[in-house]
This record gives C-alpha cells, structure tokens and sequence, in this order.
C-alpha cells in the first residue's frame, strides 16, 4: 500500500508538469514594444497610386518625387510578411524617425519567440538604386550579431527595393530623406 500515495500524489503533480512541459516548448524572451501603427489596405493602395502619380508627373518634368508616411509602408511590409509560408516574422510595424527606418515585429526561431527592433539606414548606390544597411537589430533582448546583420542587410534590401524597384522602373533615385513619419524618395527618369 505505500506505493498508493506515491501515485496519488503523481497524477495531482500530472497537469503541473504537463504546464511546464508546454511552456518549456516554446519560450518568450520579450524584447523592444512595437507602438501601434495602424494599417489597412487601403494604405497599400495608397502606396501605389503615389507612385503612379510620380511617374505621370515625371513624364512633363523628369523630376521623381514620392512620399510614403508610416502607415503604408506597415501595410505593403505586413502584406510581403503575410505571403510568405512559414514566415520567422510577424506582425510588423514600420516607423520613420531620425533618418532610419525602424521595423518592429515578432520573431520565431525553434522553440524561441521574441520581440524584434531592425534600424534600417536607405543608402544610394552610384547607379541610382536604393538599397538599405541593416545599422542595429536585436531579437528579444540580445544582439544579432554582425554576420547574420550583413545577410539580413542582402535581405532587407532585396524585400523593401524589391516593391519599389518594380514601381520605379526607369527612374534613378537622386536623394532620399526621413523625417517626421514619412519617407522621401527623389529621382530623375532615365
């Protein structure tokens, strides 16, 4: 009979350990808050149509300008986000300050979960193409480190031009600014 109390005791530690078991699955390692941008489909189409007028109004002056405001670029990154299958990323949130772009979001890797920060700094290459340098990222509370930084860099900028490269065919970026929540991009038609 001693064994008995042994098992009773077992089967009440039974969903306490099952509890654990499942929190040990996948971990939350917190990290940077992403402020609320709202977003909507509309602002994507927003986006567009900015870029279609730009190049209309270029056609009389052969001078490109475009603004994006926070908003749009949240809803066209949320729409890429969304597309991809088994995407490491959600629930991004774009905002333009300082001469960077900031990108909050929630990243997955294995078991872990974390709140993410990208500091995205546009940069001009000599052809006119716009590319972007990843200058800080964290996931969670920790550091990425400078290699996956680089190749996180290729990416960005393969994923944030790729749009605006298929809008801005023809055109060479001369300048591009950020400031107040919105992102300015200037060029010529070739």
């Amino acid at each position: 009979m001693p064994h008995r109390p042994r098992a009773f005791a077992f089967y009440l530690l039974l969903p306490g350990v099952a509890a654990m078991l499942a929190l040990a699955c996948t971990a939350d390692l917190g990290g940077p808050v992403p402020p609320d941008v709202p977003a909507s489909q509309g602002e994507a189409e927003a986006a567009d149509q900015s870029w279609e007028s730009a190049i209309a109004a270029a056609a009389t002056t052969g001078q490109v300008t475009v603004l994006f405001d926070e908003a749009q670029l949240t809803t066209l990154l949320r729409d890429r986000v969304a597309a991809e299958d088994h995407a490491a990323f959600e629930s991004p949130v774009v905002l333009l300050r300082d001469g960077t772009i900031q990108i909050y979001g929630v990243g997955h890797q294995g078991p872990l979960r974390a709140n993410v920060y990208l500091s995205i700094t546009p940069v001009l290459t000599p052809d006119g193409a716009l590319g972007f340098e990843l200058s800080s990222a964290t996931f969670g509370p920790f550091p990425l480190p400078e290699g996956f930084r680089n190749s996180l860099s290729a990416l960005m900028t393969e994923m944030l031009s790729g749009p605006l490269g298929s809008m801005a065919t023809g055109v060479r970026i001369t300048a591009v600014a950020i400031d107040s929540g919105q992102l300015a991009i200037v060029g010529e038609l070739r």
